[in-house]
């Protein structure tokens, strides 16, 4: 068992911190600068973010340290997605309703996201038109190796942080996760054993709402999926675990297992789960 944990809100979601040693107020107030600085830059649900300025008015803006490699990202399941995969779904899901207040009613036909419309270039971001950042796809993952980062920096070496079910391990004894079934949090369909990894996960019916809306869309058409329902992936950082876990709903997963270190689970709507055979841990169907 963790020797400390603690348990606070950030982004709109829950946030669990476990570690093998005390987690002494300095670091904590670390891990919560590094949030605040982060929800700062990238979300879009208040007016002064620098997403909120690039909604309002094109230009070249300076990103924050941790912005190329999440560009970067984004570009790569771009291309393995056939262009399903975008940050720039931000109006889509104001259109259907996920707006900054979550009112939760469309106010009109979601819509493909811009092609062409950025053009990053190192720490450097050329938004050529407004648009609508949303990175939740992969930025939630990013901050969550972020916030293990600073924990490394203040010598906590065995932790697990989940931050709304986006875990980061660290350390000798790996930590048993479920994986919850679609549509019944009560069960599960499986285990991973997590042992210096991160696994993430997506699935339609975590923000669902209205006819059927969901918080997955295709970039291609602005329209929220169909076929798969829940995903899971693992790889070394939390960032590419979230943003696979992503694409997967878009694309066939070798198209991803060629190009990234990634062990998933899927599940469609019809049933049918699929997974990768090295998986670290099973599924019970």
């Amino acid at each position: 068992m963790p020797a400390d944990s603690t348990t606070f809100d950030a982004i709109g979601t829950r946030w669990t911190i476990s570690a093998d040693g005390p987690l002494d107020a300095s670091t904590l107030a670390r891990v919560h600068d590094r949030i605040a600085a982060y929800d700062e830059t990238w979300s879009r649900f208040r007016d002064d973010s620098l997403v909120a300025r690039m909604s309002r008015e094109a230009g070249t803006y300076r990103l924050p340290p941790e912005g190329p490699a999440l560009l970067d990202l984004y570009d790569r399941l771009d291309e393995r997605t056939a262009g399903a995969m975008s940050p720039l779904v931000g109006r889509s899901l104001v259109r259907l309703g996920y707006d900054a207040d979550l009112t939760l009613r469309p106010s009109g036909a979601p819509v493909p996201a811009p092609r062409d419309a950025l053009v990053h270039d190192g720490d450097l971001l050329h938004v050529l038109e407004p648009v609508l950042l949303d990175v939740g796809a992969a930025g939630k993952g990013q901050l969550v190796d972020l916030v293990g980062a600073e924990l490394r920096a203040c010598g906590v070496e065995a932790f697990l942080v989940d931050a709304g079910g986006d875990l980061l391990h660290a350390g000798d004894r790996p930590a048993r996760v479920g994986l919850s079934q679609p549509g019944d949090p009560s069960r599960v369909i499986g285990v991973v054993e997590l042992r210096d990894a991160a696994l993430c996960g997506s699935g339609v019916d975590l923000r669902r709402w209205g006819d059927g809306w969901h918080h997955v869309l295709d970039a291609r058409t602005g329209w929220p999926t169909l076929d798969v329902v829940a995903t899971w992936a693992v790889a070394r950082s939390a960032m590419v675990a979230d943003g696979l876990a992503t694409a997967l709903f878009f694309t066939d997963p070798d198209r991803l297992e060629v190009a990234f270190d990634l062990t998933y689970v899927r599940v469609h709507a019809d049933g049918t789960v699929r997974y990768s055979l090295g998986l670290p841990g099973e599924v019970f169907r």
